[in-house]
Parts: structure tokens; C-alpha cells; sequence
């Protein structure tokens, strides 16, 4: 008996356990031993399965209305098909034809005149936004005035600027005493139909502002103007950081917006004249539903798709790169 308290007392004094354990049973899970893997409670199940089931209906729309088009018109992009007959495979031969047509050159060189352009309608939203951000008599009715060309459509506004530009009984006629074919002219078509464009982008652009200007810190401002911040200093240091994530928004909403530029070309030049106003929205519209070449339309789509991707991750990267 001794003997073997002694050699129990050995073993603990040399660092080594009972090969039982205390206990004389199975050796703890503790220490530098394995960690047994805890369940997740009936709460948190319940809280996950929920979860999933109310992402379900939106992941599943998502797949059906965003991922399968854009896989389809991938894979259409390969095949020569007018809608009706059987599709041929032709692999990248709509790219290759898209790249030696001097049209696209003019579609896309007319995209970034849009891109340009029509990225002055932020500053100009942020300007009327900080404009109407003052608590005066009769300020609802003056925002109200530049919130209704956001409410109007694209057709509307085509109509309304073709009766301004028309060089017989159009106002800017009257204006200038004589009359100039703006949408009649191919140096003129294009920077007139963004002039047009930018009256509702403008407006919306304004909305974004008004909103994200409710939700500055007063805080920061006050200790700005305390410091003697005031003017172009304010709104430089103080105001546009707390509007980087609105200004974000505004310039990817605008650019998607340029690059995608279809119904106003459609209702004030149709793509002319001598096609000089084209963009590759339009180019892919005139390719499919007038001459039927589905396959080669669905090219121009996926050129037009990459050039959004490329300048919305670019930005987007931009902004999380600031913020960090």
C-alpha cells in the first residue's frame, strides 16, 4: 500500500498523471487535448433556419432575374440567331465583327462623352441640394419645382427638349432670334440630348443630398464653425466626408445611367443623324429589333455589361479603400 501511494506521488512530483485520471476514468478533453465541438442551441437553429428561409425568396429572384440573364446573353453572345430560326455556333465571331465596325467606335466614343457630361449632374445636385437645405418661407414649393423632372419619363423629357431645340417655333429659337437644327446637326445631336438628359438627373441626384444632408452630425459642425470653419472650408472638411457614402451612390447611379443611355436617343434622333448620336444601348436595341441579329446584340450587351463592371468595382474599391 506503501509502495503504491509512493509511486502515485512520484508520478504527480515528476509532472505525469495517473494513467486513470483523478477519477481513475477517461482523461479530461482539456488542456492541450482536443476541444469538443459545441452544438448550437435550439434558438440559434430556429434563428438560422428563419434567416434562410426569409433570404430564400430574394436569392432565388436574384438567380432568376440578374444571373441567368446575364448567363444566357454570355452564352448567346456565341451563336448567330435571328429569333426564329435554329442558332448556329459561331464563337467569338460577333466580337471580332463588333471590333472592326466603325459604328460601335461611334457608339462607344459617344458613351463617354455621356460618361463625362453627365457626371456634372452630382456637384450640380449637391449645389441646388445645399441650396434648398434652409428653412425659409415657401422652401417646399421651391423643392418641389426641382423635384418634378425626376418624376417625368424619359419620353416625356425627350418630347418636351425636341420641342425646345426645333429651329421653327422652339423656344431656344426664340431665345436666340434664329433657329439652329440642334438634333439635326452630328456636332451638335449628342451634347443636346445630355443637356436634356441631365434636367432629371440632376433632380435625383438632388434627392440623394437632400437626404444624406439630414443626417450630418451637428456635433461636427458646430465644432467646425467654433474653430472658425466656415464657407468653402466647411463644406470641403467637414460636410463632404460625411457625404462620401451619398456621393458614392450618386456618381455609380449617374454613370450606369450615361452608359446605359437609351430611351431619350430614341425619342429625339433615333440613333442619328447618319448615326453620329448612337450609344451601345441603342446600337444593341437597332441590331436585334430591326435587323434580328439577336447573337450579336447580345455581344454589344456583354461589352456594354464588362465597361459598367469594370468602372463600378473601380469606384466601389475607391470608396472602401477611403474608409479604412
Amino acid at each position: 500500500m506503501r509502495q503504491a501511494v509512493s509511486h502515485t506521488v512520484a508520478q504527480r512530483v515528476d509532472g505525469a498523471a495517473p494513467a486513470g485520471g483523478e477519477n481513475g476514468g477517461v482523461p479530461h478533453a482539456s488542456g492541450r487535448g482536443i476541444q469538443p465541438r459545441r452544438r448550437a442551441s435550439p434558438t440559434a437553429r430556429r434563428q438560422r433556419r428563419a434567416a434562410c428561409l426569409f433570404l430564400a425568396p430574394a436569392v432565388i429572384m436574384f438567380a432568376v432575374y440578374v444571373i441567368w440573364p446575364i448567363l444566357s446573353t454570355l452564352r448567346l453572345s456565341l451563336y448567330n440567331w435571328d429569333g426564329m430560326t435554329e442558332a448556329s455556333f459561331v464563337g467569338l465571331a460577333n466580337y471580332i465583327e463588333l471590333f472592326h465596325s466603325p459604328t460601335f467606335y461611334t457608339a462607344l466614343k459617344n458613351n463617354v462623352i455621356w460618361l463625362v457630361l453627365f457626371l456634372l449632374a452630382p456637384p450640380m445636385g449637391l449645389a441646388i441640394a445645399l441650396y434648398l437645405n434652409q428653412a425659409v418661407g415657401g422652401i417646399r414649393i421651391v423643392k418641389s419645382l426641382f423635384f418634378a423632372p425626376f418624376v417625368l419619363s424619359g419620353v416625356v423629357v425627350g418630347l418636351i427638349y425636341s420641342w425646345f431645340y426645333d429651329p421653327t417655333f422652339g423656344l431656344l429659337a426664340l431665345m436666340l432670334g434664329r433657329g439652329i437644327p440642334v438634333l439635326g446637326d452630328p456636332n451638335y445631336a449628342t451634347p443636346g440630348i445630355i443637356f436634356a438628359a441631365l434636367w432629371p438627373q440632376t433632380a435625383y441626384c438632388m434627392i440623394l443630398y437632400l437626404t444624406g444632408l439630414t443626417t450630418l452630425n451637428s456635433e461636427q459642425i458646430e465644432a467646425a464653425r467654433m474653430e472658425g470653419a466656415k464657407g468653402w472650408t466647411m463644406l470641403w472638411h467637414v460636410i463632404l466626408p460625411q457625404l462620401r457614402p451619398v456621393t458614392f451612390m450618386a456618381v455609380v447611379v449617374t454613370v450606369i445611367g450615361a452608359l446605359r443611355s437609351f430611351d431619350l436617343i430614341s425619342v429625339m434622333t433615333g440613333g442619328g443623324p447618319f448615326e453620329s448620336s448612337t450609344v451601345l444601348a441603342y446600337y444593341m436595341y437597332d441590331q436585334a429589333i430591326k435587323y434580328y441579329r439577336l447573337g450579336y446584340s447580345a455581344a454589344i450587351a456583354v461589352v456594354l455589361f464588362a465597361i459598367m463592371l469594370l468602372y463600378i468595382v473601380y469606384h466601389l474599391r475607391r470608396l472602401l479603400r477611403s474608409e479604412h
